[in-house]
């Protein structure tokens, strides 16, 4: 199971950071995404890191924004999200999947079809 947490209600232009944490694993043999869903929206990648770390991937509207990392302990992957805009305002959603050493393509990062677990998403509030 997944958890997300950190989110919250937060002014434009501050920062704020969402984690997400497995319970009774870690990440160490999975990639895990963040997507985010604003309301009458489609779900929407953020950002991802492969199992192994090395590699990182963004989406489009947060790309330069935001920056994602994995703890030491690999038990925690956050998002760093800064200069955040209403825009932003969504509930957000860590996923994971068993690691794939055949997925290379940018698309096994960001389509959602590939995550296999889901946590319950965290509510993000940017106001104006």
């Amino acid at each position: 199971q997944l958890q997300a947490s950190g989110g919250g209600l937060v002014q434009a232009g501050g920062s704020l950071r969402v984690s997400c944490t497995a319970s009774g694993s870690t990440f160490s043999s999975y990639t895990v995404g963040w997507f985010r869903q604003a309301p009458g929206k489609e779900r929407e990648f953020v950002a991802a890191i492969k199992w192994t770390g090395g590699v990182t991937v963004y989406g489009d509207t947060v790309k330069g924004r935001c920056t994602i990392s994995r703890d030491n302990a690999e038990t925690t992957v956050s998002v760093q999200m800064n200069r955040l805009k209403p825009e932003d305002t969504a509930i957000y959603y860590c996923a994971a999947y068993f690691k794939q050493p055949y997925y290379t393509g940018t698309q096994y990062y960001t389509d959602q079809k590939w995550y296999e677990i889901w946590g319950q998403g965290t509510e993000v509030t940017v106001s104006s």
